[in-house]
């Protein structure tokens, strides 16, 4: 089984993918199996941490997470400076609403004023 690992692995990923396939088309079990084993052994670079940023991840559960700097002036600091951006931005998108909300007002107030004119320029129907 290593000599055909060590063979998908030099010719790469499709390889990999064409013998899932395969396996499916063949027998399920079989392309499930080397699907299975595909990801188990990070072949197919499922499962890879590295490089992975784990205060971008805290940011998108919702619970910011941010690695000590040694330094606990700074953190505070840091700890500050991004509370006060995220409470900036977080104003900044109740402004865009509200800047949103007064646009549509106003285009309806527009479509309402235009509405009424042509219904009162209109001859009476009879």
């Amino acid at each position: 089984m290593t000599t055909v690992a060590a063979k998908l692995d030099e010719m790469g990923k499709p390889a990999w993918i064409a013998l899932i396939i395969l396996g499916f088309i063949v027998w399920w079990p079989l392309g499930l199996a080397t699907l299975a084993y595909s990801i188990w052994s990070r072949r197919m670079g499922c499962g890879n941490y590295r490089g992975f940023n784990w205060g971008q991840a805290g940011r998108y559960m919702g619970t910011p997470w941010h690695p000590s700097s040694g330094n606990r002036a700074f953190d505070e600091y840091r700890a500050e400076t991004l509370r006060r951006l995220e409470d900036e931005q977080r104003e900044f998108r109740e402004f865009l609403e509200r800047l949103r909300m007064a646009k549509d007002k106003a285009e309806f107030d527009q479509f309402m004023a235009d509405r009424r004119n042509r219904s009162a320029d209109a001859p009476p129907q009879s």
